[in-house]
This record gives C-alpha cells, sequence and structure tokens, in this order.
C-alpha cells in the first residue's frame, strides 16, 4: 500500500458511486471478473445476502470488493455459505496488498457473523486469479460454480 493511511472499507453511498463504477482491472483479467457496475446491480436484487464496499486508500478509491453473506448453496457441503462474491482491484493498484486487505477484511465480516469458512470462485487459467487465492490459504472444494474452480478456508485456526 502506497500511503500512510491505512486502507478501509466504505458502504457505496451517493458520493462515491462514480468513483466504484469507474473501477477498471487489467484488460486481459476482464474475463475474470464483472465490472462493479454489475456486482452493484446484483447487490441491489440480493440486498439479503451482497455485501459491497469500496476500498479506499486516503482519498484514492483503488479497489471494489463484494461479499455474499449467508447464501443458500446448491449442491453438497454447508447447506449456507459465505465469502468472497466480487474483488475489482483497479489496474494501477494491483501488487500493493489491496487485494489480501480486500479478502482479510470479508473473512473478519464472516467471523463477526459465527462463521469459520470463506468460499471463492475463480475462473482457471493465464491471467486468472487463481494463484493469489491459493496464496492466501484457499483450497478447491472439488466443486465448480458456472464453470468457475470453488475455493474454501478455514478461517477457524
Amino acid at each position: 500500500m502506497t500511503t500512510a493511511a491505512a486502507p478501509r472499507l466504505e458502504e457505496i453511498t451517493p458520493r462515491n458511486l462514480d468513483a466504484a463504477i469507474g473501477l477498471r482491472v487489467r484488460p486481459e483479467q476482464e474475463f475474470a471478473v464483472d465490472p462493479v457496475v454489475k456486482s452493484l446491480a446484483e447487490a441491489y436484487v440480493r440486498p439479503d445476502v451482497a455485501w459491497p464496499r469500496l476500498i479506499v486508500d486516503g482519498d484514492r478509491p483503488v479497489g471494489f470488493v463484494m461479499a455474499f453473506l449467508g447464501i443458500a448453496w446448491a449442491g453438497g457441503g454447508p447447506p449456507r455459505r459465505s465469502g468472497l462474491w466480487r474483488l475489482n482491484i483497479a489496474a494501477g493498484e494491483q501488487g500493493k496488498g489491496y487485494g489480501r486487505f480486500a479478502v482479510e477484511s470479508v473473512a473478519d465480516e464472516i467471523r463477526r457473523r459465527g462463521e469459520g469458512g470463506q468460499y471463492v470462485t475463480w475462473h482457471p487459467g493465464p491471467h486468472g486469479p487463481e494463484s493469489f487465492y491459493l496464496g492466501l490459504g484457499f483450497r478447491p472444494t472439488g466443486e465448480t460454480s458456472g464453470g468457475e474452480t470453488v475455493g474454501v478456508r478455514d478461517l477457524t485456526g
């Protein structure tokens, strides 16, 4: 992170909406993550499970994260899951620790709600985020969702 101030999460408001929807990942990553505007539309229609936040460092918006909290999960495993739904770090802000900050912030919210696992899905292949998530301790569950790999990490240890 590039400033002395710690990054923080902000709720999406009319004041920061344009900054949030203006965030862009690197062009080669666009296949792997939907734009922020789609995430906000999903949050609007799923307010019961969506937790969208702008990642800000000082006065600079550097990314966007959206968690899913207590979503009903079809298929095996726990009937309700929480985790990372969307992570968009601005192209010029990648590699500075903001992604890790966002994932840990979501983990903190999941723990606060009394849950012990954090889920995520990712597109496999070049330019995808698999190595990032594996490096944070996520492990594939053997499941797929919409063609994406499902990963989980234990938050109890």
